[in-house]
């Protein structure tokens, strides 16, 4: 519980940390032409919102796993999502209401006064209000911080652990993200209004939010590489709807831009996000007792990481193909590459386990193979022992 003890005193010390930089960015935005309309302004202002949004989802996946830990809550990543989702309607809603009655300066002056409000909870929060225990005033941070990251070491040195990470980083990684791309496409060339784009992003929430309800009901006791299998083959195949609508498929069997943007424009980034749910849930089960938390920032810290650098790949990919502010004509070649690229990973299925963790009564879990292989040892030896003795009672009874 070292981590715990240390993460509730540092829980609100990150929303002080993070979200000034959120609020200095949409603020500048807001109050500063300039920065709302000078490209390297406007870039920097992204960057210090985003780098306090990952700090900030790093955080929350930490607290919730050491949450669930210690009121012994499975699954409790899935309500997170839930939650998650719900916050995204709604601020998607809001966000499109304040695009479509509001100059840009007004939306970027309710955004900063949200993220203040959010500054300010958490300035008369408590530190017990988390419900984790307290970090003794006796203990060194540093000397903490070193044996958490050791402990961190020797967890994600577990096939059981380690593999399902990798695989779930790789995944992501390995596909070029064209979604900047196909949004230029459908603003410039479709001329769609962004009311419908926001709208869409609308929809494809509360597809998530239906998603992580299913899968809290009636999908979390499925062995995890099947359902990963799946997930995964019908995310390459929805990345092919962009396709759809670059080529007016669409079109072709009457269903309007508009009508397949709102329905179907966001469902690969929905399933994108949906994957990862159940190798939260698996990693905060499977790692050491104390070490939750500590995993589950690096699996987010990863993410983030493999994100980025999907991004920075599509990038790439666009400038290969030719893909300009102007010409389009090799967008369905980048998009068919996405696609394909994201069938790779069904070959390395082997990482995901089969089945399901069994935690056994009153034994810590994350311990290694040797350790359990020891248990069985003894349970044999004291098996064979009580055999022995009632062998010899039985034969000095016939006596």
């Amino acid at each position: 519980m070292e981590f715990s003890q240390m993460f509730s005193t540092s829980v609100v010390v990150v929303e002080f940390l993070t979200s000034p930089l959120e609020v200095l960015a949409w603020g500048s935005m807001a109050m500063f032409q300039g920065a709302r309309e000078v490209l390297p302004s406007l870039i920097a202002c992204a960057l210090l919102s985003n780098l306090g949004a990952s700090i900030t989802e790093v955080a929350k996946d930490a607290l919730v796993a050491e949450y669930g830990l210690r009121y012994r809550i499975n699954g409790l990543q899935s309500y997170a999502l839930m939650a998650s989702a719900a916050g995204g309607v709604l601020g998607n809603l809001l966000g499109g209401y304040l695009l479509l009655r509001t100059p840009p300066k007004i939306s970027f002056l309710v955004f900063t006064a949200v993220l203040s409000l959010q500054l300010l909870v958490s300035f008369s929060s408590r530190e017990e209000s988390f419900g984790l225990p307290r970090r003794k005033e006796t203990s060194s941070v540093v000397m903490s911080v070193k044996k958490q990251f050791s402990n961190l070491m020797e967890a994600i040195q577990e096939e059981d652990i380690s593999q399902p990470m990798v695989w779930a980083v790789v995944s992501i990684s390995m596909v070029p993200l064209l979604s900047g791309s196909v949004f230029c496409y459908q603003t410039q060339v479709l001329n769609l209004d962004p009311s419908v784009i926001g709208m869409s992003k609308v929809i494809g929430q509360v597809m998530l939010l239906c998603l992580t309800v299913v899968y809290d009901r009636y999908l979390k006791t499925l062995p995890m590489r099947p359902l990963i299998h799946i997930v995964q083959l019908l995310y390459a195949l929805s990345i092919l709807l962009d396709y759809v609508l670059v080529k007016q498929i669409n079109l072709g069997v009457g269903i309007s831009n508009e009508v397949f943007v709102l329905c179907f424009s966001s469902l690969a980034e929905i399933l994108a996000q949906f994957k990862i749910l159940p190798f939260a849930v698996r990693l905060a089960n499977m790692c050491p007792q104390g070490c939750e938390g500590s995993v589950t920032s690096f699996l987010a810290s990863s993410l983030c990481l493999s994100q980025i650098f999907s991004a920075f790949l599509g990038v790439g990919l666009a400038n290969v193909i030719g893909v300009t502010s102007s010409n389009y004509s090799n967008l369905p070649t980048g998009i068919i590459v996405q696609s394909l690229a994201a069938l790779v990973p069904l070959c390395f299925m082997h990482f995901l386990p089969m089945s399901e963790p069994v935690i056994e009564k009153g034994v810590k879990r994350g311990s290694s193979t040797r350790s359990r292989r020891s248990r069985r040892v003894g349970r044999v030896v004291r098996q064979e022992s009580i055999a022995y003795r009632r062998g010899r009672e039985s034969e000095e009874a016939q006596r």
